[in-house]
């Protein structure tokens, strides 16, 4: 998202993040990252089992198109930060509009597996 900021903030919407971790964790990767918009707490996992966001597996992080995105990710200048107490916890990406909408849905199947710039934009109209 944060390489597409702009870009979400001029369609007027807004960003948050949800995070596992307790505040210190939570600090300490918002400040790592650079994130400039909020990252919420779920250190019980509530908004993450809610949402019905997967688990992955030690496995699934060895499969090849997780070990290639991983190598594009540090070629692009990412570091792989460090690893919370519940690593293989999957995210997902969701657009919400007024009155209690949900405009779009993208729950990652793998690592490195994240919805689409074009997919969370088009929800924004």
């Amino acid at each position: 998202m944060r390489e597409y900021q702009d870009e979400i903030y001029n369609a007027g919407a807004s960003i948050a993040a949800v995070g596992l971790g307790d505040r210190y964790y939570g600090g300490a990767f918002k400040e790592e990252l650079g994130l400039s918009f909020p990252l919420l707490i779920d250190e019980a996992r509530v908004a993450y089992r809610a949402a019905e966001l997967k688990v992955g597996t030690v496995f699934g992080i060895l499969r090849p198109v997780n070990v290639a995105a991983t190598r594009r990710a540090r070629k692009g200048g990412h570091k792989l930060g460090r690893v919370g107490r519940n690593p293989l916890q999957l995210g997902g990406t969701f657009v919400f509009g007024p009155g209690n909408q949900d405009r779009f849905a993208h729950v990652n199947n793998t690592y490195s597996d994240f919805a689409s710039r074009g997919d969370v934009l088009n929800a924004l109209t």
